[in-house]
């Protein structure tokens, strides 16, 4: 016994499959864009989307004479946008937001088994704070940063902003000091309130994305006469253009009364704000940073970052810092140091 295929229902399964050659082509390159993501929040929210299906209904083309045919569904994943690096980080889209209190990346956090530096702050001191014994300290430690930050609320003022609260803390480590007890040398706390409010304009051909308000505190815990703390309000703003982001943070220091102030020429030394530019392509992350002061015989810093794949989730770090306060203890004490580890995740 022979059965017999009509046209229209020939067509209409050539149509499901080239339909389905398509959709699993788009799913496959949808899925190398979620991949690429770095933040793990945004990354995941990019498979979440992935896996909400799209109805694609395919229609036959039969003769108004023949048999109506029932229609093919196909579950059609939807595409994500693509995703900045600032957005990545500061989740100025749609496409990239991740909810509340999620941890993302800050700062970078890192460590280096190796660094060292060229000029030993043997006697720290500050025009409040006599300096004490000698701390016997050796020129190279391990180095290591830990900083993260989360959204406390979304969506306010209109839609328009995002509050955050950042928290960062490095340490320097004299392991391999043992007549020091292998002590911590330096170690410095500095949380933040940050209000993130999203932008949209173009300068010179770039991108103005957002601008942060913030808070910061930042101390090192110590007691006198080693004990460095300041307070400040700042203001940043985020640009960016095809792999490169540019941030400008100018900052005002919370004033402190005489005696209590552990650190009064700390704007002398640790500059008035900040600039940094970040390029990132192929896994390689490069960043600049300057401080200055514009306070008579202000100083400043300038520091380089590398950050190149090693894998996954693990980046070669290579650090370079050359002026005032590459450490809280050290904020008046010039010195370059060169640092050489991993990184688990690069600032922004």
């Amino acid at each position: 016994m022979s059965r017999t295929v009509s046209k229209a229902a020939l067509r209409q399964v050539s149509s499901a499959v080239a339909c389905l050659l398509l959709v699993s082509t788009a799913a496959a390159t949808e899925l190398t864009n979620c991949a690429g993501i770095e933040a793990d929040p945004v990354r995941l929210a990019c498979y979440d989307k992935l896996a909400l299906p799209r109805k694609v209904t395919i229609i036959s083309d039969a003769a108004p004479d023949a048999a109506p045919a029932l229609p093919v569904v196909i579950e059609q994943p939807l595409p994500p946008s693509p995703v900045s690096m600032l957005s990545e980080r500061w989740e100025l889209d749609p496409e990239s937001k991740a909810g509340t209190f999620q941890f993302r990346a800050h700062n970078p956090t890192y460590i280096m088994p190796l660094f060292m530096t060229n000029n030993v702050n043997s006697r720290p001191s500050s025009p409040t704070r006599a300096a004490g014994g000698d701390t016997g300290q050796r020129s190279n430690e391990v180095k290591f940063q830990i900083s993260f930050k989360t959204k406390l609320a979304e969506n306010l003022f209109d839609g328009a902003s995002d509050l955050w609260f950042g928290y960062t803390q490095q340490s320097h480590w004299q392991i391999y000091n043992p007549e020091s007890s292998r002590d911590f040398r330096a170690t410095d706390y500095q949380p933040e309130l940050i209000l993130t409010t999203r932008t949209n304009y173009d300068v010179l051909g770039w991108r103005g994305r957002m601008v942060n308000l913030g808070v910061l505190h930042q101390s090192n815990g110590r007691d006198q006469p080693l004990s460095r703390s300041w307070n400040r309000l700042y203001a940043q703003v985020g640009l960016e253009r095809d792999n490169w982001v540019l941030l400008a943070r100018p900052w005002w220091r919370v004033p402190e009364r005489g005696i209590s102030d552990d650190n009064p020429d700390v704007t002398k030394y640790m500059g008035h704000g900040d600039l940094v530019a970040m390029w990132k392509k192929s896994g390689h992350v490069v960043s600049l940073m300057g401080r200055k002061s514009f306070s008579d015989g202000g100083k400043g810093a300038a520091q380089a970052d590398w950050a190149f794949p090693l894998s996954r989730q693990l980046k070669g770090h290579v650090q370079m810092f050359s002026g005032y306060g590459e450490s809280l203890i050290d904020y008046n004490h010039r010195q370059t140091t060169f640092g050489i580890g991993v990184s688990l995740s690069e600032g922004l």
